[in-house]
């Protein structure tokens, strides 16, 4: 199923020029713009945000950096482009595929805004959607690693929200 789901996905990548700029710009450079916006929060109301924008920071790498790296070390998985023939529209990644370290880290954040505020958090897991999904488009993913990824995410950023307001009363 899995195989069958990225060969669906990933079926149109190299066969349209701006098709294919568009999955490179969400699957490479989009992040930065997603990390923008969460810190635009700083600015529209420091006091208001600042809690916001460290708690979803922490459940991004901390889905990124550890369950990620822990889940690789015990369950390593090669990339899609690893003996298959694919399109692959970015550059090689040397690591595990298994789970996706960008949708953990999106959907982390995403999480977190959403607890506080439903519209931004909304718009924080399209964000997220759309990197994933661009990640399988491009050939760096498969789609088991991107819903592993968002599980991964989702439960680092309810695991700080609930530690956080256990210990820290925040």
């Amino acid at each position: 199923m899995d195989f069958y789901l990225f060969h669906l996905i990933n079926q149109f990548a190299g066969k349209n020029t701006c098709l294919d700029a568009m999955a490179i710009f969400f699957a490479n450079y989009f992040q930065y713009f997603v990390v923008f916006f969460l810190i635009l929060f700083l600015v529209v109301n420091y006091k208001k945000y600042l809690k916001i924008v460290l708690q979803a920071l922490v459940a991004a790498i901390l889905a990124r950096f550890l369950i990620v790296e822990i889940i690789r070390y015990f369950q390593p998985r090669p990339r899609p482009f690893i003996n298959n023939h694919i399109h692959l529209l970015i550059e090689r990644v040397n690591q595990s595929s298994f789970p996706s370290g960008h949708a953990a880290f999106f959907f982390g954040l995403a999480t977190v805004v959403y607890f506080y505020n439903k519209k931004a958090g909304i718009l924080f897991f399209i964000f997220a959607f759309l990197i994933s999904i661009f990640r399988v488009f491009t050939g760096v993913h498969w789609p088991l690693d991107i819903l592993a990824g968002a599980i991964v995410g989702i439960f680092s950023g309810w695991l700080v929200i609930k530690l956080t307001k256990r210990f820290l009363k925040v």
